[in-house]
C-alpha cells in the first residue's frame, strides 16, 4: 500500500514552483497500549460526550468553540476554519537560507521526506537539491497543515530532500533558568583526563539498530506471566538499588579510575555483524538563535 502524503503542494523559490509531495520519515516504534478497565467487573470503561444539565450528546451536534470569557465561546464550524485563506496551505515558499549549524537542535521537531510529484517536476527539484548541497545551506519556509502553520527547514537527503519542522521561539524554554544554580567550577585536570578517556573507550559509530526498547520487552514478559498466572495476584519484581546510588564527589576519582580500567566498547543490543568504518569527527555545532519568522 502506497504511503499517503502528509502534505501535497509546491515549493516556490522566487518565480520557480516545484510540485512536491511530503511524507512522514518516521513511524511508531514498538509500544504497548493499555485500556482502562473497571476492576470489579473486568469490563472496559466507555466514554460518552456529555453536557452538564443536558446529558449525552450526538457527535453531529459538536462544533469547535474558542473561549473569550468564562462560559462564553465563539463557535466555529469546520468549513469556516477550512476556508481561512493562507497561501502556505498549498505553497511552501523558501524565504531564507542559513548554515545548518546556525539552528540550535532544540528547535528541530520532526523529519519528513520531500519528493517531486511527477517527472515534470524532477528537473527543477534536482536543481534545488544540488544548489542547496553546493551552497551547504538549509532553506527555511512555512507551510500550513492540519490546523496549524509550521516553520520548516529543508536540506538535501540522498536523491531527495529532507524537511524538518521547527519549533517557534515561544515554544522553547531558555536553559539559563535551569542551569543558574550550577557553580562555575573548573574541573581537576586528572579527573577531566579520566572522563575523556572513558568517553574515548565507549566511542563507536552510531547505529540505531544496535539498540532495542527493553521496557516494551519487559512489559510483554510481565503480561505473558500474568496471563498464565491463575492467582490474579500482582507480580512485583525487585529491581534493587541503582549500582551508583550513594556515591559522592569523594569517590569520583576512584570510580573514574575503576571505570577506565574495566570499561570496554559502548553497550549494544548485539555485536555488529561486520566491522564498522571509523567514525568521522563532526564539526562543533554553533548554537544560534531561532529563525525570526512570524506566524501568519
Amino acid at each position: 500500500m502506497a504511503a499517503r502524503p502528509y502534505w501535497s503542494g509546491q515549493i516556490r523559490l522566487a518565480l520557480v514552483s516545484i510540485p512536491v509531495e511530503i511524507f512522514a520519515a518516521t513511524k511508531p516504534g514498538a509500544q504497548l497500549h493499555f485500556n482502562q478497565i473497571h476492576k470489579p467487573s473486568g469490563k472496559r470503561i466507555a466514554y460518552e460526550k456529555v453536557v452538564p444539565g443536558v446529558g449525552p450528546v450526538n457527535r453531529d451536534d459538536i462544533i469547535k468553540g474558542y473561549q473569550i470569557a468564562k462560559g462564553e465561546y465563539v463557535l466555529l464550524e469546520e468549513r469556516e476554519i477550512e476556508a481561512v485563506k493562507l497561501e502556505s496551505k498549498r505553497t511552501l515558499e523558501l524565504v531564507q537560507f542559513v548554515d545548518a549549524d546556525e539552528i540550535d537542535p532544540l528547535y528541530f521537531e520532526k523529519p519528513y521526506y520531500v519528493a517531486p510529484k511527477d517527472q515534470l517536476a524532477e528537473e527543477a527539484f534536482v536543481v534545488l537539491r544540488e544548489a542547496l548541497r553546493k551552497a551547504k545551506k538549509v532553506a527555511l519556509g512555512q507551510l500550513s497543515v492540519r490546523g496549524s502553520e509550521k516553520l520548516v527547514a529543508i536540506k538535501p537527503c540522498g536523491k531527495g530532500l529532507l524537511m524538518e519542522t521547527l519549533r517557534y521561539a515561544d515554544e522553547v524554554r531558555a536553559g539559563r533558568a535551569f542551569f543558574s544554580e550550577i557553580d562555575d567550577l573548573t574541573p581537576d585536570d586528572e579527573l577531566l583526563d579520566l572522563a575523556t578517556t572513558l568517553i574515548d573507550k565507549r566511542t563507536a559509530p552510531f547505529d540505531a539498530g544496535e539498540f532495542e526498547n527493553r521496557y516494551v520487552d519487559a512489559l510483554r514478559a510481565l503480561i505473558d506471566r500474568k496471563a498464565k498466572s491463575k492467582t490474579g495476584k500482582a507480580i512485583i519484581e525487585e529491581t534493587g538499588e541503582p549500582s551508583g546510588r550513594g556515591s559522592n564527589v569523594v569517590d569520583l576519582m576512584a570510580a573514574l579510575k575503576k571505570s577506565v580500567g574495566t570499561t570496554g566498547a559502548a553497550p549494544a543490543k548485539k555485536p555488529a555483524s561486520k566491522k564498522a568504518a571509523p567514525a568521522k569527527k563532526a564539526a562543533p555545532a554553533k548554537k544560534g538563535a531561532a529563525p525570526k519568522r512570524k506566524r501568519a
